[in-house]
């Protein structure tokens, strides 16, 4: 393929699949602030040990995903630009501003690669939280 017969059509070709991906983001921010709002309400003033680990997760993962927010945004204003810049025929400009789009697109895709991981072990933090209910409603001393 000759890059330089790239055409205003290749990069909004990714429009669709970053503005999905934005909201994507965005509905994972807001399942996050609720949960957040949920483990405030039901810790109060006094936190357990696991709902400190929760939160230090919690904030971790509200970092990564205004990242990958701002990486999603980056790779579509450079989208953006690109495809003003074949619009204006300077092919150079917006073949780079393309690539730069794309690698903005990967970093934004890797942070949320980071951060589902970040949110499996949030749910391995609940599941040991179940196991210490668990164990606690079976011993001995919480016989009737």
């Amino acid at each position: 393929m000759d890059l330089s017969l790239m055409t205003i059509t290749t990069p909004a070709l990714l429009f669709p699949a970053i503005s999905l991906l934005l909201l994507a983001y965005t509905n994972r921010f807001l399942v996050l602030a609720q949960l957040i709002r949920q483990l405030n309400t039901r810790e109060g003033d006094q936190v357990r040990e696991l709902a400190k680990r929760q939160i230090e997760n919690l904030r971790k993962r509200v970092f990564l995903i205004r990242s990958m927010q701002r990486w999603g945004v980056i790779s579509f204003v450079l989208c953006t630009l690109s495809m003003f810049c074949l619009f204006m025929q300077w092919q150079l400009a917006g073949q780079w501003s393309f690539a730069a789009s794309l690698a903005s697109l990967m970093g934004s895709l890797l942070v949320s690669l980071y951060e589902i991981q970040i949110s499996c072990n949030a749910i391995q933090i609940e599941l040991e939280s179940l196991e210490h209910q668990e164990q606690t409603a079976h011993s001995p001393l919480n016989l009737p």
